[in-house]
C-alpha cells in the first residue's frame, strides 16, 4: 500500500490506526513519546515529543511517506470563568502547530497522489466545557480544506475525521473529570477501531477524488 507516517501511534485512535493500516499491507513509522512496543516487521517508532520542534525535526530526517496521519492528541476541559490558559496553548500546539510542522515537512517530500488525514473532533462544532479543546480542533477545519485547494494539482487529498466520544485511555484522563463524557444517542462509545477504519478508507485508492471534508463519526452525537 505504501508508507505512512501515524502520530500518537502508542494509545487510543493512533495505536488502532497504526493497527489497521499494518493489517491492510501499509508499512508505518508510528511517532509518539512512549515506545508502543511492537514487533511486526512492517512497523518503525521514533521516540519524540511532538512539542519540541528540534526533536521532531530530527524525528522525521529520511522519511518519505505517501501517507501522514495526526492523531495525537489530549483533552483539556473547564467552563468559561475557570479557564487555563496554558491549558489552550498545549492544545494548540498539539493539535494545530504540530500538524503544521508535520505537513510543512512531509508534505514537499510526499509523492502525487499522498494522503493527509488529521483527527479532529465532534467538539469542533461546541460543546459545553470543552470550548479551548474544541476551538483547537474546529481550526483544523480551514486548514484542511486551504491544503487540500493548494494541493490539488498534485492529488494529494487532505482530510478530517471527527470522532465524538471515543473509547479511549483519554476518556479516562483525570483532566476532563470537570466535564465528564457522555454516552451518544446510539447507545454506545465510538470504538477505535472504527475511526481507525473510516481513516484507512480515506488514505486508500477508493477515497482518490475525497479531500477537503470534516467526517463525523459520533453516533448520532452531531445530529
Amino acid at each position: 500500500m505504501g508508507h505512512a507516517v501515524v502520530t500518537g501511534a502508542s494509545s487510543g485512535i493512533g495505536e488502532a490506526i497504526v493497527t489497521r493500516l499494518l493489517r491492510d499491507g501499509w508499512r508505518v513509522t508510528g511517532l509518539s513519546r512512549r515506545d508502543p512496543a511492537r514487533s511486526e516487521p512492517g512497523f518503525t517508532h521514533r521516540a519524540v515529543d511532538l512539542l519540541d520542534d528540534a526533536a521532531l525535526v530530527n524525528a522525521l530526517t529520511g522519511i518519505d511517506a505517501n501517507a501522514l496521519i495526526h492523531a495525537a492528541g489530549v483533552t483539556r476541559a473547564g467552563p468559561l470563568g475557570s479557564l487555563d490558559l496554558n491549558a489552550g496553548h498545549l492544545l494548540w500546539r498539539l493539535h494545530v502547530d504540530a500538524a503544521i510542522r508535520l505537513a510543512d515537512i512531509l508534505v514537499p517530500r510526499m509523492p502525487d497522489g499522498g494522503r493527509i488525514v488529521l483527527i479532529g473532533s465532534r467538539a469542533s462544532a461546541g460543546v459545553a466545557g470543552r470550548s479551548q479543546y474544541g476551538a483547537t480542533k474546529a481550526a483544523l477545519v480551514p486548514m484542511a480544506r486551504a491544503w487540500a485547494q493548494e494541493l490539488l494539482h498534485r492529488r494529494i487529498t487532505v482530510n478530517i475525521v471527527a470522532p465524538g466520544t471515543t473509547d479511549t485511555p483519554m476518556l479516562r484522563d483525570p483532566a476532563r473529570s470537570a466535564t465528564p463524557p457522555k454516552v451518544p444517542p446510539i447507545g454506545r462509545y465510538i470504538r477505535p477501531e472504527e475511526v481507525a477504519a473510516l481513516t484507512a478508507f480515506l488514505v486508500g485508492p477508493e477515497a482518490d477524488v475525497i479531500t477537503g471534508q470534516q467526517i463525523m463519526i459520533c453516533g448520532g452525537s452531531s445530529l
